[in-house]
């Protein structure tokens, strides 16, 4: 019986607690439900509703000198890495355990972070894997890090958290900040029964249509969002769409906070079309034109601030009112994707702001 007709013949049967067992005591082994969900066919070229919602757990959320990070967990599943705008399906493969996730954020401002991520796993034994987590995107949890990771049995376990210095821009109240690997540590416990039954849903009725569901709401954790596009500082220009992805840009007269400048600066913040997801790792550049002429082309450099989270931004002061610029999407976000996000932001178009 596939999991598929599993689901089916048990008339969705996916609740908090039960499925594990339920599957013990028709001869399957528990792990071998996670190795093929199921999977919209008829998939929209956008943000969509997955075939099923699969909860998380979290073990432990912790401080290491000033970068808050949680672990989390949930039921080994499929995702697809992106390089370039070609994407890569990754499947469970039979030793696959949990599906293992990171959030990482400045504990003082709660601005959520772009940085690489490393794992160490460790049990009495001795070292047990070590990965670097995928950047990832997914309708429950927006923006995080994860991968699946394979275990040696159920136990007792040690995870070294790795965090690398965030290789982005940084406004001047992030000056000198994050520019060391931080490093921490977390006790867990592997117990199977704990992770499988963990709660799915299923949604039937909304499954391969435009939307998401909410985002979870975790204890400590800071939701991975823009701001709305009121909150953004300066004259916002415009809201426009590419592929799905909703951008904001404002222009900022007096640019004080800003790398680079006193003057103008243009703010180009995109997120998810839903939840503000932010959406990091893409490559900008902006072409400025003026009664039909081009009077400048630059790249848009990846930044964080504590306000504004992770955005888009550049110098301003050759541009003046009712210029058009034309922002371009050299390479779309270079994040992984679970279900409902894998066929989004990938060919994206150029959009346009008349300032």
């Amino acid at each position: 019986m596939d999991r598929r007709r599993f689901l089916k013949t048990t008339g969705g049967l996916v609740g908090v607690a039960g499925v594990s067992g339920c599957l013990q005591r028709l001869g399957f082994e528990t792990q071998s439900a996670w190795r093929d969900p199921p999977l919209v066919e008829d998939r929209p070229d956008g943000v969509y509703y997955p075939a099923i919602v699969e909860g998380m757990g979290v073990y432990e959320t912790t401080t290491a000198d000033g970068i808050g990070v949680a672990l989390m967990h949930s039921f080994p599943h499929r995702f697809w890495t992106v390089t370039g705008t070609n994407k890569t399906k990754v499947v469970v493969s039979s030793n696959d355990s949990l599906h293992l996730m990171a959030s990482v954020w400045d504990a003082e401002s709660e601005t959520v972070l772009p940085t690489a991520v490393s794992v160490d796993i460790q049990n009495e034994e001795g070292n047990v894997s070590t990965t670097n987590l995928w950047s990832m995107l997914s309708p429950n949890m927006g923006f995080h890090y994860g991968d699946n990771v394979a275990l040696s049995g159920s136990g007792e376990y040690e995870a070294t958290v790795r965090t690398a210095p965030v290789q982005a821009a940084r406004t001047r109240p992030f000056k000198r900040r994050f520019t060391e690997t931080r490093t921490a540590q977390f006790q867990f416990t592997f117990e199977p029964s704990e992770t499988y039954d963990l709660p799915i849903r299923r949604l039937d009725e909304k499954a391969g249509t435009r939307g998401t569901v909410d985002l979870m709401q975790m204890d400590g954790v800071p939701a991975p969002v823009a701001p709305p596009k009121e909150q953004l500082p300066g004259r916002l220009l415009d809201e426009q769409s590419a592929d799905g992805a909703v951008f904001c840009a404002s222009l900022v007269s007096t640019a004080r906070r800003f790398p680079g400048t006193d003057g103008p600066y243009l703010v180009v913040s995109p997120r998810t079309p839903y939840n503000r997801v932010l959406l990091p790792g893409m490559s900008l550049s902006m072409v400025v034109k003026r009664n039909g002429d081009t009077v400048l082309e630059t790249g848009l450099d990846g930044t964080i601030d504590p306000d504004l989270g992770y955005y888009y931004g550049t110098t301003a002061k050759t541009i003046r009112r009712d210029d058009t610029i034309v922002v371009r999407v050299e390479t779309p976000p270079q994040v992984s994707r679970h279900d409902g996000y894998e066929t989004a932001f990938m060919q994206m178009s150029t959009v346009e702001f008349t300032v």
